[in-house]
Order: structure tokens, then sequence, then C-alpha cells
């Protein structure tokens, strides 16, 4: 199984452990795909910093690093609308970049382009850890949508809930640390070498945190599809009311005939 379009198999189904755990695991891949956008999504996520930071590298021109990211993030926004994809990566990409710009225009400093992204990290970091300790993991909230299962995880699915926490604590940690390398190069390095360790450090630490997640979550009790339980109910209803109607209309059809 490799679409989230089919349901986890359930406990009932004649299928084998293994190849329940093989398509818990296939599930839980493409739906961490699809959330953190794979690798299409990666790729937009480092264009327009590596555009600014390899420009400037180059000619040190703030203006001409700035608008050469711009241009690209909007290109990449572009190609996604003109596809019909899913735009709000790239769309997320845009405004990243366009806040990194706005505050390095206002303050003359190269290095300010990538101060609102390291604050967004840092308070992203910060969301992980307190929604973990406040009961409600950020990640769950994240990809509970995705898997259908909204917040049933949260009272009934307590082993999804504990696999969402590790994986929020996991976010947290990385992230954290993240930020403990770039914050002190925000204030020592030049602005070519905090943008070079800035596009190294992208990649490794949202890969090992997509891992982690896969893991825990691979491991745990499959989603409950809230909304198929839904659709389920409705249908029930119907049929209630189909066979209340039926039952109301035999003695009134009763009555008719004689």
């Amino acid at each position: 199984m490799t679409s989230l379009d089919k349901p986890p198999a359930s406990p009932a189904s004649s299928a084998s452990p293994t190849s329940q755990d093989e398509d818990a695991k296939a599930v839980t891949e493409a739906a961490l795909f699809e959330a953190f956008g794979g690798l299409r999504g990666m790729v937009e996520t480092v264009l327009p910093g590596l555009l600014f930071v390899t420009i400037f590298t180059i000619n040190k021109d703030l203006h001409s690093s700035a608008i050469a990211a711009v241009a690209v993030s909007l290109l990449l926004l572009v190609v996604r609308l003109v596809r019909r994809d899913t735009v709000k990566h790239a769309f997320s990409g845009v405004f990243g970049v366009a806040f990194g710009v706005v505050f390095a225009m206002m303050t003359g400093n190269a290095k300010d382009f990538y101060l609102p992204g390291m604050i967004y990290t840092l308070g992203l970091a910060v969301a992980y850890l307190v929604t973990t300790m406040a009961g409600v993991p950020l990640i769950g909230l994240i990809l509970g949508p995705v898997f259908k299962e909204n917040l049933s995880w949260r009272t009934r699915n307590p082993g999804r809930r504990k696999a969402y926490a590790k994986a929020s604590w996991a976010w947290g940690l990385i992230l954290l640390a993240k930020c403990a390398i770039l914050f002190p190069l925000y204030w020592w390095a030049d602005t070519t070498q905090l943008g070079w360790v800035l596009i190294a450090l992208k990649i490794p630490p949202f890969l090992l945190a997509v891992y982690l997640t896969w893991i825990f979550l691979a491991k745990a009790p499959p989603p409950i599809d809230v909304f198929a339980e839904m659709e389920a109910e409705e249908q029930a209803e119907k049929e209630r009311k189909a066979a209340a109607a039926a039952t109301a209309d035999g003695p009134a059809r009763h009555r008719r005939d004689t």
C-alpha cells in the first residue's frame, strides 16, 4: 500500500502481521512526504538561500543576492501553480525569503537575511517541546489530519499519542541543537560563513527528525480513521431513517387497503 487513500489494515484483516507492518510503514512514509513536502519541498526550501549566499559570496552585493533569492522562490511557486500542485510549501518559501529580504534591507546587514528563519526555527523548537509537555504534541496536530485521525489519538489511541510525543521531543531537541550552532555564528561569523553553515544544516537535521518520526509512528498502533467512522455513522443513520419510514408506512398502507 503506497497511497493514503487506502485505509490502514484492520486487526481483523486476513493479511499477515508482517504484511500489516509493511503497510503501516508505507502509509506512514507517504503521510510524512505529504506533510513535509518530500524531495521537492526540500529543494524549494534550500534553493533560495543557496542562491543568496552563492551570489553574496561572489560579489558581496546584498541587493542582487536578495533579488535572486526572491526571484527563484517566486519561480518555484509559479511552477507549482502551472502544474496545479500543492503550493503550501512554495508559499511558505516565498514568505520566508520575503521576510529575510525585508529585514536585511531595513538593517543593511546581509546576515539579517537569515535571522527571521533562525527565529522561526527557535520558536518552532519551543512549540514542539511546550506542546508535548502540555500533552498535545505538535507533530500530532500536524499529522493527525493527514492520517485522517484528527485528534482521536489524544483520547482513543494512547499508543499513537506516545509515539507523537516521542516524535515531538525529537523535533524540538534537534531544532534546538541547530539553533545552538547558528545563533553564536550569527554574532561571531561573517555573512558567507553563516550562510554556508546554515545551508549545510538545512537538510540533515530535517531528515533525521523525519526518520525518527517514521520510526516512532511505524511501530505505533494504526490511526483511527475518524472520517470513515463519520461516513459509516451517516450511512447507518440513513438506513435507520429508511427502516423507520418503512415501518411507519406499513400500518398506513394496511389501513388504506382495508
